[in-house]
């Protein structure tokens, strides 16, 4: 040991002595939001009408060609799915479908190993899979550390509470749409820390949509207006 850090983790150059630290593998979560926050159901009416939502398909009249590159550019890279039940079974339901060769967001999809957290599924018919079932967050600390690409999150509004609870999302790629909607499910509901975030890009559609990423950037610090 060198200090805290382990001697194979250390890297002796000619008049150089310098630590080298694994970077670990991120989560990202992607998620389409309104201005109020209200992540539920916006691809459409049959997705979640759950607490009597009402307003399923909101993102449609605001998809433009931008976003979908915008879209298809996040998703071009390698990348991982980590995804709720509920989430699963709605792409699981429709993605396999969808020729490949012609759609790049699905070609993404369907290749990546798709990471379920379920305590009842037991033979997902989409795959590569992995089901996460007992100790979820210590097994998804361990898929972090572990090799591989990055973790996509999308939909999964449950996990994504658990996620934040835990700290242990390192991106938020956030489409914020111009609307307001109330009732909902919300993407910072009751997991949601204090956290402090850095943008990374920010970016506005035709349409008025706000395609902005953030960074996991430490705690949340405090000042004051008065001298």
């Amino acid at each position: 040991m060198y200090g805290n850090v382990p001697i194979s983790r250390l890297i002796i150059m000619p008049q150089d002595f310098r630590c080298e630290v694994d970077e670990m593998r991120k989560i990202i979560v992607l998620t389409f939001v309104t201005l109020d926050g209200v992540m539920q159901a916006p691809g459409g009416p049959e997705e979640d009408p759950s607490g009597g939502f009402r307003y399923g398909g909101w993102t449609v009249p605001y998809i433009d060609e931008f976003g979908m590159k915008e879209m298809t550019r996040q998703m071009g890279r390698p990348f991982d799915l980590l995804l709720g039940r509920k989430t699963y079974d709605i792409f699981a339901a429709y993605w396999p479908n969808v020729k490949t060769p012609g759609d790049p967001i699905a070609a993404g999809l369907n290749k990546a190993t798709k990471y379920v957290v379920s305590k009842t599924l037991t033979k997902p018919g989409w795959g590569p899979f992995v089901v996460i079932s007992r100790d979820v967050v210590r097994e998804i600390q361990q898929l972090k550390e572990g090799d591989g690409p990055d973790f996509q999150v999308h939909g999964s509004g449950n996990l994504i509470q658990t996620l934040l609870k835990y700290d242990l999302v390192d991106e938020l790629w956030l489409k914020i749409f111009p609307i307001t909607l109330g009732p909902g499910k919300r993407l910072f509901a009751d997991g949601t820390i204090p956290a402090a975030f850095r943008l990374l890009e920010c970016k506005t559609t035709p349409s008025g949509v706000i395609i902005a990423s953030y960074q996991r950037a430490g705690e949340v610090t405090t000042g004051s207006f008065a001298r």
